[in-house]
């Protein structure tokens, strides 16, 4: 049985009347939004922990339909007029788009960053329990548990800022097997979901020019699917690197926030 709780989350800038869902990467949770909502005081901001992320970590299992439902109620009960304008980045761009296909009447506009749609190289390993349960016990065994491997991972895997360890921290930590387990599945499985060519809204879809080819095939493959959309690669300048650009919310909050806002504003 699916869990009928609503997911945590956190809410700012309630009296302005546009209502912006923020959907986080796979990992992480709401946190790694806060630079950018803070540079949006002109919108009302909504911030979930997606399932079995953060503070939503008992709220299970995590997958992009059971994902997106939930993000769906949360705008029918919290956001301005019960509609709004989705924004996602990574496993959050994923269940965004799972939401575009079954839950479009709470979209007003949707911005997709780096939503994974076609299988990578090793895809099938990565989408095997087995072979998952082992990375798990590799990766989070004691020896990897401390602060060197974490800042390694969360610099060089995740592109995260080092101002933001301890949030990152309690995330690396926190996951479970069985959470690591679902949300690889789950974002190594998804593909374009039947019926997200009917969705009418705008749609700005957004990946970084370093990422590897499935992610960029992917998002070219979404805006050929979307009669109303547009495509964007974020370049972060010479020395970019994929990490960065993927996880530009945090890496490039001023540039996210403007372009947000620039498009929302026409």
């Amino acid at each position: 049985m699916l869990d009928n709780r609503e997911l945590a989350f956190k809410e700012f800038h309630t009296d302005k009347l546009v209502t912006i869902l923020f959907l986080h990467g796979g990992g992480v949770a709401g946190w790694m939004w806060q630079p950018v909502v803070d540079l949006l005081p002109d919108f009302h901001c909504l911030v979930p922990d997606l399932p079995e992320h953060g503070a939503s970590a008992d709220v299970a299992p995590f997958t992009i339909s059971f994902a997106a439902e939930k993000c769906a109620d949360l705008v029918r009960n919290h956001a301005h007029g019960g509609k709004a304008v989705v924004v996602g980045l990574s496993e959050g761009a994923q269940v965004a788009v799972q939401m575009m296909a079954s839950t479009p009447e709470v979209i007003s506009r949707a911005l997709i960053s780096s939503a994974l749609l076609l299988p990578v190289p090793g895809s099938k390993s990565y989408s095997s329990p087995t072979f998952l349960s082992a990375m798990y016990r590799w990766s989070m065994s004691a020896s990897f548990r401390k602060n060197w491997w974490i800042r390694f991972n969360m610099k060089y895997s995740a592109g995260i800022p080092n101002q933001f360890f301890q949030h990152f921290r309690e995330s690396f930590i926190g996951m479970t097997r069985d959470q690591f387990i679902n949300l690889m599945i789950a974002n190594m499985t998804f593909r374009l979901p039947q019926g997200v060519e009917s969705f009418p809204s705008p749609v700005m879809i957004v990946y970084g020019k370093h990422e590897y080819k499935a992610m960029r095939d992917s998002a070219r493959l979404l805006a050929r699917n979307l009669r109303n959309s547009r495509l964007l690669a974020v370049v972060l300048g010479k020395n970019s690197t994929l990490v960065r650009e993927h996880n530009w919310a945090l890496t490039a909050p001023q540039l996210l926030a403007n372009t947000l806002r620039n498009w929302l504003n026409q």
